[in-house]
């Protein structure tokens, strides 16, 4: 091994190892002392902003994924861009982000700083990865305890995105290694891609499956035609579908059952039954939704780990979760 090798596998192996370090001071009741009533003040505003805004839901989770995959889960994508800087919500893959994902946290932490005792003292990091729990549970989801302490990023750019996020053409040995580069396992990803059982998704993204000369094998016909009547060549770019065409408003095993009909709208979901080595996995969540919703925890914990910042020279507490502190 040459030693520019052996160098730079050292210090990847020191960064997971920061990364596991402060993953370790995590804790669901790291504000215990500080806000002992955050989570039912994070819930109460959540559950409101739901009510008014049932897409929040799919929002919500799937600005968590695109925050913690990129730069770990510090509340980045949140950041508004300046004139000297284009922030993470600006890049190509971001834009597509709902604006009731950062409206559910804004709203959150809003309700928490109201509170006297709390004011500045939770970060943006973490009212995010309450509000995606408490945006799944209320969606029919499971409930579950949330690992708390991170503190926000001090930077987002949009350069920091290119190649951290899993575009939806992948097939399963690309997903698994961008899985893998932030300590999740196979398994993992199929568990949280089945967070695509609720949220929709533009035409652009399945376009390739259903406008070329013959709808994608992997998928079931009929859905094709539905899918193509929808989305018709020369469609606005604006119109999107039901990424879950049978229970879209429900977090549920369905993602799985729909799979093994060929009525995944993605290539990345779909791939998931359509190859051998990842079928097995989606027959038995398909037909166990205990064993899918025991899963789906574990690797959402495991998600909120990724890249988290604990030490005060790596992050802070925003006031504002769009703005850097002044």
């Amino acid at each position: 091994m040459g030693a520019g090798i052996r160098i730079l596998a050292a210090l990847l192996a020191l960064a997971l190892a920061a990364t596991r370090c402060a993953a370790q001071q995590l804790q669901p009741n790291y504000y215990a002392a500080t806000c002992p009533d955050v989570e039912k003040i994070v819930r109460d505003a959540v559950t409101l902003k739901v009510q008014q805004t049932p897409v929040a839901v799919g929002a919500t989770v799937r600005l968590f994924f695109h925050d913690c995959f990129v730069q770990g889960c510090d509340a980045s994508v949140i950041l508004v861009s300046t004139k000297n800087n284009t922030a993470e919500k600006d890049h190509v893959s971001n834009l597509s982000l709902a604006g009731d994902g950062f409206d559910t946290v804004i709203q959150a932490k809003a309700a928490v700083d109201a509170v006297p005792q709390c004011t500045n003292l939770v970060s943006c990091a973490d009212i995010l990865a309450m509000a995606t729990r408490d945006v799944i549970a209320l969606a029919g989801g499971p409930a579950y305890s949330v690992e708390l302490g991170r503190l926000d990023g001090l930077s987002s750019t949009a350069s920091s995105v290119d190649g951290n996020l899993p575009p939806p053409s992948f097939n399963l040995d690309q997903l698994t290694a961008i899985f893998a580069a932030n300590n999740l396992s196979q398994a993992d990803m199929i568990a949280l891609s089945a967070a695509h059982t609720v949220g929709f998704a533009h035409c652009g993204t399945f376009a390739g499956r259903i406008q070329s000369n013959a709808v994608d094998p992997t998928m079931d016909p009929g859905y094709g035609s539905q899918l193509l009547a929808a989305c018709p060549p020369g469609v606005d770019p604006n119109v999107a579908l039901d990424l879950d065409p049978i229970t879209p408003k429900g977090f549920d095993n369905q993602y799985f059952i729909n799979l093994q009909k060929g009525m995944g709208l993605l290539t990345s979901d779909q791939v998931l039954y359509a190859d051998d080595r990842s079928r097995p996995i989606v027959d038995n969540w398909a037909a166990n939704s205990t064993d899918f919703q025991v899963a789906f925890v574990d690797a959402m914990t495991k998600l909120g780990r990724v890249g988290v910042k604990t030490d005060p020279a790596l992050g802070n507490i925003r006031r504002d979760c769009a703005v850097l502190n002044g």
